[in-house]
């Protein structure tokens, strides 16, 4: 049985892993910064983040002349790998759409109905970004509580008839004129903020401690993703459920919480999600489908967008067969323009494409959870674990995404984030990137020592 002192060991070392791998690598010189007493920031060796260090802490935040020049202005790297990726959406949603009208299902629409209301999507989540960026990381601490609880009570609203909007047996859409808004999406960032909230006036506390009482410590988090959970399972939504879940564990783990405690929480986790797959029918087929994908009994059912995922795969090779030459797009893949964006992808721009989208998620991730690193260095907790949580957002959502189109995890209705068709995802996913960049702006600004 795996004791308290050996879990911290193996999550210091997860944590060593992990930040040698998300940070730069060069070596800084210049005056220390204090930090926290329960973090450890090598300098430049590598040695990455240890939980439970003692006091006197500190991190080397100050710049050579060679890297002032990185100081200044803000992250331009993530700014333009986010353009690039939200770019090559809307170019892969036009050619994966163009074809609808040509069904029954769409036929009243033109063929660029879908790229424009995209476009227009992507013009609406840049003034929201552009506006969000404005505002200082201190307005977002206070006010994630209260924005947790509009989230909660958007998901109440959806649940409501006459105000959710119901698609293909899912009430998750509330109509708003020009686009749906999807309050699944605010609920992922509402619970990004909420637990990095949480995280933070713990440690300022000094409560969270090994000793404390378990349902003392985490009954706040638990009840938390109980409800949002209760909500989203209503609509049905479980994959939305699912990113919640690990991003409200994903900054609990980052946050140092006492090893015992997340893992009786991981447990009670794993065991809910296999009590809603086991006390659902659908559920359960979609479980076997997955894993005999091209049995007849699946392959045109439960499995059909699995294995017509795999034959896009199949024809785009190495070099795909051209941008625009999707034979799969052709009504013979459904949803080929939100949750399957990626089997179009690998069926027209081949291995190649789709190794490119992948690599430039994994540097997403990577870029966030850098930020968020340095923020928690410089003594800003909560900045720091909200821009680890949006990374283990991006990055999961992504991989989930990825699992699903390639046939490694049973299909669920998650987006692609940044690039898929969806007007509230593409909304929410850049203002929480918007605030990550504010996130480094002040990083900057205090490394120059200014003041955040």
């Amino acid at each position: 049985m795996t004791t308290l002192g050996g879990f911290d060991a193996v999550r210091a070392r997860v944590m060593s892993v992990f930040l040698s791998i998300f940070k730069r690598g060069e070596a800084t010189e210049g005056k220390a910064v204090p930090v926290r007493d329960w973090i450890n920031v090598g300098r430049g060796s590598g040695s990455g983040a240890g939980l439970g260090s003692g006091s006197g802490s500190s991190v080397s935040t100050g710049m050579g002349a060679s890297a002032s020049a990185r100081v200044l202005g803000f992250d331009q790297a993530l700014l333009w790998m986010t353009v690039a990726l939200i770019a090559l959406g809307a170019v892969m949603v036009y050619s994966a759409s163009i074809a609808l009208p040509d069904s029954p299902k769409f036929a009243k629409y033109a063929a660029t109905h879908f790229i424009s209301r995209h476009v227009l999507s992507i013009a609406v989540a840049f003034v929201f970004a552009t506006v969000v960026v404005q505002i200082p990381m201190r307005f977002w601490e206070k006010a994630a509580p209260w924005i947790f609880v509009l989230a909660l009570l958007l998901l109440v609203a959806v649940l409501i008839p006459g105000i959710g909007k119901v698609v293909n047996k899912s009430r998750r859409w509330i109509p708003l004129g020009v686009m749906n808004f999807q309050p699944s999406e605010l609920a992922k960032l509402a619970m990004a903020m909420y637990a990095a909230s949480y995280m933070a006036r713990k440690m300022d506390s000094q409560k969270f401690d090994a000793s404390e009482n378990f349902m003392r410590a985490v009954w706040p988090m638990a009840v938390a993703l109980g409800v949002t959970g209760a909500l989203l399972l209503r609509e049905p939504d479980m994959g939305a459920f699912m990113v919640v879940a690990l991003i409200s564990m994903g900054i609990l783990f980052l946050g140092g919480v006492n090893g015992r405690m997340f893992l009786l929480s991981a447990a009670v986790l794993v065991g809910s999600f296999v009590l809603v797959i086991a006390s659902s029918t659908e559920k359960r087929e979609r479980i076997f489908a997955y894993l005999k994908p091209w049995d007849p009994e699946y392959a045109l059912g439960k499995a059909y967008q699995l294995t017509h995922s795999l034959i896009a795969f199949g024809r785009g090779e190495i070099l795909g067969q051209g941008l625009g030459s999707s034979v799969e797009k052709l009504h013979y893949l459904p949803e080929a323009h939100t949750d399957f964006l990626l089997a179009v992808i690998g069926e027209e721009l081949g291995f190649i494409g789709v190794a490119c989208v992948i690599v430039a998620f994994f540097w997403l991730a990577r870029r966030l959870f850098h930020i968020g690193r340095q923020a928690i260095a410089l003594d800003r907790v909560f900045a720091g674990l909200y821009a680890q949580g949006i990374g283990i957002w991006m990055g999961g959502q992504a991989f989930i995404n990825m699992g699903v189109n390639l046939g490694v995890l049973p299909t669920k209705g998650l987006t692609l984030p940044l690039m898929s068709f969806g007007g509230s995802a593409i909304v929410m996913n850049m203002v929480a990137l918007a605030i990550v960049l504010r996130i480094d702006i002040e990083n900057r600004q205090l490394m120059r020592g200014g003041r955040a």
